[in-house]
């Protein structure tokens, strides 16, 4: 389902609004899904449509099978990629295999019955492929060390940490934004991967990702259609307080520090790719009228949240820009 790695929370400009999130709306779910099941229907029909079926085992780079022994140690020296993408690999994976957990919550906000559950069930069935094809080639490139890929697991499970959105129109906005940060991040391990069979496998599931994607970001403008207030509170509090799943994982912090210093996830890829084109431009929050004065309110601090962001993904990029032409300058 994602990569897990850094809360995207700038310090707050107004000391005084610190740790004050907005309000949980009360969202009558049960309404709210039977009104848009319809909408439902149409976009899982143009999900089935346009999504490819696939099999892990043909993509796997199974011709590296001999070389995998289970006495034999693994050696950091028989992986070609970068310690800090073996870091986003290892937290793919280990992210994918929290698949349990992720399908309780989203059967708990939308049901199991109907369109809804229809979805939910094919959504997990698709996201299943994604641990098995990832698992499968890392072991078999000896990209990384399949004893702490395995103790990785155990922990992440037993763990069973994941966001838990309270309700549907939640689950909706944080399902957009996690779901398109996922296919960004992915794509981008793979491109840094320096093997094409990897590149492949992390394109095919980044396409998958992107389906998901589109659904929950349609069946989003349509629940902001139905209630622009709530849908906007909503919006506010997914935005500010976006996370990606995955705390549970063993040194997490360490390996979200090596997905960010490479560039995989970072601020000008959230700004820019996630909170501009999706939130300003396809949800079009700052042109939504009707809206009762909390959600007035959400809008302007969700807007200024952006803007924050964005100012500080400058000035990473600055700094991450000066700190490369140093390091040229000592090289040359």
């Amino acid at each position: 389902m994602a990569l897990a790695w850094n809360q995207f929370r700038p310090p707050p400009s107004h000391p005084d609004r610190a740790g004050t999130d907005t309000e949980v709306s009360n969202v009558n779910d049960e309404q709210l899904l039977a009104e848009l099941a319809p909408t439902a229907e149409a976009l899982v029909e143009r999900h089935i449509q346009q999504a490819k079926e696939w099999f892990p085992h043909e993509i796997v780079p199974w011709e590296r099978g001999p070389s995998v022994q289970p006495d034999r140690a693994w050696d950091p020296d028989e992986s070609t990629i970068d310690e800090r993408v073996r870091s986003a690999v290892i937290v793919n994976v280990l992210t994918e295999d929290n698949l349990p957990y992720y399908f309780r919550d989203i059967e708990r906000m939308f049901g199991r019955t109907s369109i809804w559950g229809e979805w939910v069930r094919r959504w997990t069935a698709e996201e299943g492929r994604h641990s098995i094809a990832l698992r499968d080639y890392l072991v078999l490139s000896r990209s990384v060390c399949p004893v702490e890929l395995e103790r990785g697991r155990m922990a992440q499970i037993m763990a069973g940490e994941v966001p838990e959105p309270p309700d549907a129109t939640h689950g909706f906005i944080y399902l957009t934004l996690q779901e398109l940060a996922t296919r960004i991040a992915h794509l981008n391990t793979g491109r840094l991967v320096d093997d094409d069979m990897g590149y492949q496998v992390m394109k095919r599931v980044a396409a998958d990702e992107n389906h998901h994607y589109l659904f929950y970001r349609d069946i989003a403008s349509a629940a902001i259609e139905a209630d622009s207030s709530a849908a906007m509170i909503a919006i506010e509090h997914e935005v500010r307080n976006f996370e990606m799943p995955g705390t549970g994982i063993p040194d997490f912090i360490r390996h979200a520090r090596a997905i960010r210093a490479a560039g995989i996830y970072d601020y000008v890829a959230h700004h820019d790719q996630i909170l501009v084109p999706v939130v300003l431009r396809w949800w079009a929050i700052e042109s939504l009228t009707g809206l009762s004065d909390e959600a007035e309110h959400a809008r302007d601090r969700v807007i200024e949240y952006i803007a924050r962001v964005g100012r500080v993904a400058r000035r990473s990029a600055e700094q991450a820009e000066a700190a490369g032409n140093k390091r040229s300058a000592v090289t040359t």
